[in-house]
């Protein structure tokens, strides 16, 4: 059996987009119906994102911890008391392609990061889309790890003792283990998932607030430029 996990904070208005995705993905014939279960951690909901969850016919555990490691790893506890063989973990702001399982699987390692794109840069300006299309190397071998587009399989994940109870950096914690652990991971451009440029973060240190950062480093370089002594691009770098 194969899991996908998620953690969820009031996501009512971006979640029913991730979870439709996922039942794509789960459809791929290179999974020859292997089962596919999703589990969603509602981490103190206070919206529909619970009704949504429902009628999309996923499991739901709930914890009240607002902590994005500790949401993870409750899921993760989940989908391995299910009995999951691999686990991919996305986000609830984002959008899998339909082949994000079935190339997780052949990549033929411990684990997989895979690197995102953004779906809407809203009122964000170009120079800022533009920075962080250079920062985010999508070729085999990038240096990312994206909570939002990642995988492993179940033996791996509990070698490495899961996910810490971190508020930020829970994904790069547990890809560091497994490198330490000697195991492989495999870096890839593709699958890419898209993921939101939304200004109002889930958690801190988060997508949401690098793109803040990337915005206000930005701004700064353009107004050096104004006055003739422009910022370097080692500034701009993620």
């Amino acid at each position: 059996m194969i899991a996908v996990t998620l953690p969820a904070h009031n996501e009512e208005q971006l979640i029913a987009a991730c979870l439709q995705s996922l039942k794509v993905a789960a459809l791929h014939p290179a999974l020859r119906d292997e089962q596919v279960v999703i589990v969603v951690a509602l981490d103190r909901c206070s919206d529909a994102t619970g009704w949504i969850c429902e009628r999309f016919g996923v499991e739901v555990i709930t914890v009240d911890a607002g902590c994005v490691g500790v949401a993870r790893a409750a899921a993760s506890e989940r989908a391995l008391a299910l009995g999951a063989r691999w686990i991919g973990c996305t986000d609830a702001d984002s959008v899998v392609p339909p082949d994000w399982l079935a190339r997780q699987l052949q990549c033929g390692a411990s684990a997989f990061c895979g690197v995102v794109a953004v779906g809407d840069w809203l009122d964000y300006p170009q120079a800022v889309r533009e920075q962080f299309l250079q920062g985010e190397h999508a070729v085999d071998g990038h240096p990312h790890v994206h909570g939002a587009n990642m995988g492993f399989s179940a033996v791996a994940y509990r070698q490495c003792g899961g996910f810490a109870p971190l508020a930020t950096g829970e994904d790069v914690a547990l890809i560091q283990a497994m490198h330490g652990a000697g195991m492989q991971v495999a870096r890839l451009a593709s699958p890419r998932v898209m993921t939101s440029a939304r200004r109002h973060a889930r958690a801190p240190h988060g997508f949401s607030e690098f793109l803040r950062r990337l915005e206000q480093r930005v701004g700064l370089a353009t107004d050096e430029v104004a006055v003739g002594d422009a910022a370097p691009l080692s500034l701009l770098a993620r």
